[in-house]
């Protein structure tokens, strides 16, 4: 009897950490594709990273900007996309200013791409969700970038779920 109980009880473990490692493989950035249409949204901000001499620019699709304006959640379907450049660097290694102080931008590095579905996020745990976003980096080929940490993102968004996810609420607000 205790021989059947414990292959029962290894049974059902098993059966468990498979349905576990399915959910695993479809969760995350697998869901979202390059958003080959990103450019054709609103650049609504640009942004200077000093920590790693990055320009950073931010699309939006009209939609997102109008949900935002009216104090209203990002409906689903929504794609942000932030291009992120390396900044020119000056003789002193420092990234190279315009005649208004921004960074100047160089080389394309990356696509981080934030996506809204209803439903997803539904797999990650409460203190991992991000409300029904999916993150996905892609290098400048556009392809995904199989090395991106992101749970990275995940972490980094969290602290602004009253914000719907974003640290950039305020510029969608103000975009034109």
């Amino acid at each position: 009897m205790k021989l059947y109980m414990t292959l029962a009880l290894s049974t059902t473990l098993s059966a468990a950490a498979v349905a576990l490692i399915g959910a695993g493989a479809w969760a995350g950035g697998d869901k979202v594709a390059f958003p080959g249409t990103y450019d054709k949204g609103v650049l609504y901000t640009t942004v200077d990273r000093a920590d790693n001499k990055q320009y950073r620019e931010f699309y939006a699709p009209r939609a997102a900007i109008e949900a935002a304006k009216k104090g209203q959640p990002m409906p689903s379907g929504t794609v942000l996309t932030m291009v992120q450049y390396a900044a020119q660097l000056g003789p002193d290694g420092n990234p190279a200013k315009d005649a208004n102080g921004r960074f100047v931008k160089g080389n394309l590095v990356a696509y981080a791409v934030m996506e809204k579905r209803t439903g997803w996020g539904a797999e990650y745990p409460d203190n991992v969700r991000n409300g029904e976003w999916e993150y996905q980096v892609f290098s400048p080929d556009k392809k995904v970038n199989d090395k991106a940490n992101l749970t990275a993102c995940f972490n980094c968004h969290k602290p602004h779920a009253g914000e719907d996810f974003l640290f950039t609420l305020d510029k969608l607000k103000a975009a034109k």
